[in-house]
């Protein structure tokens, strides 16, 4: 089984793209971040002839989440429902192919010094906290997203020039690891060692083709999963041609 997350930066924008990777990964669940279209709007019909079901949690013009995949989805839930008013899209789970999904778009925080930032941090700790309440670390599930946080400076193609920088600021990423010690692994680095490769690069400049970018989009898997997953890469070749997403998918095996 193939389990696959990708920020996909307007679906409409990049919907041909979408169906032909489809196509050619032929992934079993698909997690969707940044679809920004509301859920009226989401290309379903497509995704359907190409063999998937969709769940969607959208937002027009920003945000928004959906999760794909080759069998029914189940128990289909949005947002932390934690009673919080919020009414950013940026959390989906549903249930599939014998595990828990959940589908999530980490807010970007903007920088230190912004509005942002805190609200960032303490939307981490409501997805703790989410994890906490819906879900049981020995049982099967998958986090997977932009995480919007390099974990660590093998995740960033420079550490001096992104040091106190949002995505990879202290405060961050001690809340993406209290995501993770809920009993999650990272396996994209547990496949990788030390191996520096990224996921997003800036639209901005040559920093594609300089390879200046950074791990933010991450799949992290309850140990049942970890256990069967054999390996996880990123499509970098996604990322290439013109109009393409500023992100990559990431891409994990599991048997």
């Amino acid at each position: 089984m193939k389990l696959a997350t990708w920020n996909i930066n307007s679906i409409r924008a990049r919907e041909e793209r979408l169906v032909t990777w489809l196509g050619q990964e032929k992934p079993d669940v698909l997690c969707l971040q940044e679809t920004k279209v509301e859920d009226a709007g989401f290309p379903a019909a497509a995704l359907k002839k190409a063999g998937y079901q969709v769940a969607t949690f959208g937002q027009r013009s920003y945000n928004g989440v959906a999760i794909a995949s080759t069998q029914p989805l189940a128990e289909v839930t949005r947002g932390f429902g934690d009673g919080v008013d919020d009414d950013e899209a940026r959390v989906i789970a549903a249930t599939t192919h014998g595990m828990r999904v959940v589908c999530v778009y980490v807010p970007n925080g903007q920088d230190l010094a912004s509005d942002r930032y805190p609200y960032k941090l303490a939307w981490f700790q409501r997805l703790r906290a989410y994890l906490d309440r819906t879900a049981i670390p020995d049982q099967p599930l998958a986090l997977c997203g932009d995480m919007n946080v390099a974990p660590d400076d093998r995740d960033v193609w420079s550490p001096e020039k992104w040091q106190g920088s949002t995505h990879c600021s202290p405060p961050e990423r001690a809340a993406l690891a209290e995501v993770a010690a809920f009993g999650l692994t990272d396996v994209f680095r547990r496949h990788h060692g030390d191996d520096k490769l990224y996921s997003w690069w800036d639209y901005r400049g040559v920093a594609f083709f300089r390879n200046q970018g950074l791990r933010i989009d991450l799949i992290y898997l309850t140990e049942p999963l970890v256990a069967r997953c054999t390996a996880c890469t990123i499509d970098r070749n996604a990322r290439k041609g013109q109009d393409a997403s500023d992100h990559a998918p990431v891409v994990a095996v599991i048997t």
